[in-house]
């Protein structure tokens, strides 16, 4: 096993992981206005974006477990179903659970919303050049998903 295949110490592993983490906030900011610049008379902007996709994977949510799912305030949240309903992209449903905590579900329209920008970031993710490899981009994924986990640790929520 090479040197590049030791466990870092807790010092080093810092410092390297601020070099990915100094990446991720302008990596993330440029793909979505990229995705956005793609397509602008949708308007889906990247709030939305994550609100729509948040509904796509995990079926109907209330305004808080969204928040708590991507670590945002539940004003934040709230304003962006706002703006999606004033799209027609979601609609509020009673919730059996609480009666105060309305779910917030896709409309069909939302369905083919966020489908329509996700095939705009899959075409988008597919330019990326440097012949990355299966093993190189689990690594990555393996990488960031510690980078989550530790720091959901500190949340209150």
């Amino acid at each position: 096993m090479s040197d590049i295949d030791e466990p870092l110490s807790p010092d080093e592993l810092g410092h390297r992981l601020t070099t990915v983490f100094d990446l991720v906030g302008p990596l993330y900011r440029r793909a979505a206005r990229k995705v956005e610049q793609a397509e602008p008379m949708e308007g889906v902007s990247a709030g939305v974006r994550a609100v729509l996709n948040l509904l796509r994977v995990h079926g109907p949510m209330t305004v808080p477990q969204m928040g708590r799912d991507q670590a945002i305030s539940r004003q934040f949240v709230q304003r962006m179903v706002n703006e999606a309903a004033a799209r027609g992209w979601v609609e509020s449903v009673p919730n059996p659970a609480h009666q105060r905590s309305s779910l917030i579900r896709l409309t069909e329209t939302g369905r083919s919303t966020i489908t329509q920008v996700l095939g705009r970031e899959h075409h988008l993710m597919r330019q990326v050049g440097g012949s990355l490899t299966e093993a190189e981009v689990r690594a990555c994924v393996r990488v960031l998903t510690e980078m989550v986990r530790t720091f959901e640790q500190g949340d209150p929520d």
